[in-house]
C-alpha cells in the first residue's frame, strides 16, 4: 500500500501467462532466439568525462535533471542548454522497436540517444536528455547502469516529462485550460519549496519518469 501519493508500488501479477505456453518447453532454438534478443536489447551507457581519477569510482553528483520525452527534451535545449555552459559527457545506447541507435561509440548530439551534460563551472550538477523511446522491459535496465555510475549521498534529482491535455484527469473542462501548465510530484524526502502546484489524485506519471 502506498504511504503518499506519487508513491510507486509494484503488485505481483500474472496477467498476460497463458496456460499453455507455461507447459510448452522451450527449445535450443527458442532460447538461443531468446538470448540474442535480450542481448540486443541491452541498455549501454557511455560516460566520456575527464575526471583524472578510477573509472570504477561513482561520479560525484549532487543535482541530476533528467528531461524525458521531445518535449521536455526541447525544453532543456532551448532554455537552459543554450549556452557554452555545458559539456556533453556520455550517452545511452537503445535497440528497441522504436529506437535504432548506431553502433558508434562517439558522442554525438542526436535524437536516437539519451545524452548527458555535466555543468563546467560545477561538474557536480548533471543534465539527461532522454528523447528517444525507452521500452518497458528496458527501464529498470536504464535506471541500474545510470543510477549505478553514480554517488546517491546528497544527490537529487529532477524529473521533467509531459502529456497531453487530455489525459489530465480533473472536475473542470479542459478546454477551459490554460496550457501548458505545470504540476508536481515529490517525495516525502523533498523537503525544499516546490516550484508549482502538486499534481492532484487520480492523476499518475507513467513509463520511464514513473521508474
Amino acid at each position: 500500500m502506498a504511504t503518499f501519493f506519487g508513491e510507486v508500488v509494484v503488485a505481483p501479477s500474472r496477467a498476460g501467462l497463458d496456460e499453455e505456453e507455461e507447459a510448452r518447453e522451450e527449445t535450443p532454438e527458442d532460447r538461443e532466439i531468446r538470448r540474442e534478443i535480450e542481448k540486443k536489447r541491452e541498455v549501454e551507457v557511455l560516460w566520456n568525462w575527464q575526471s583524472g581519477g578510477c573509472a570504477e569510482e561513482p561520479l560525484v553528483c549532487s543535482r541530476f535533471i533528467v528531461a524525458i520525452g521531445r518535449n521536455a527534451a526541447a525544453f532543456l535545449s532551448s532554455f537552459i542548454l543554450d549556452s557554452v555552459c555545458w559539456e556533453v559527457v556520455g550517452v545511452v545506447k537503445l535497440w528497441n522497436e522504436w529506437c535504432r541507435t548506431s553502433s558508434t561509440t562517439n558522442v554525438l548530439p542526436t535524437d536516437s540517444f539519451c545524452l548527458f551534460y555535466r555543468l563546467i563551472s560545477d561538474p557536480t550538477v548533471l543534465l539527461c536528455q532522454c528523447s528517444c523511446y525507452v521500452a518497458e522491459d528496458q527501464q529498470f535496465q536504464w535506471l541500474e547502469k545510470v543510477f549505478g555510475s553514480m554517488q546517491k549521498k546528497g544527490l537529487q534529482v529532477t524529473i521533467l516529462s509531459t502529456c497531453p491535455v487530455a489525459d489530465y484527469k480533473t472536475q473542470e473542462s479542459t478546454l477551459t485550460l490554460v496550457s501548458p501548465f505545470l504540476k508536481a510530484l515529490k517525495t516525502k524526502e523533498f523537503q525544499e519549496q516546490v516550484c508549482c502546484p502538486l499534481l492532484e489524485q487520480p492523476n499518475i506519471v507513467r513509463d520511464l519518469p514513473a521508474a
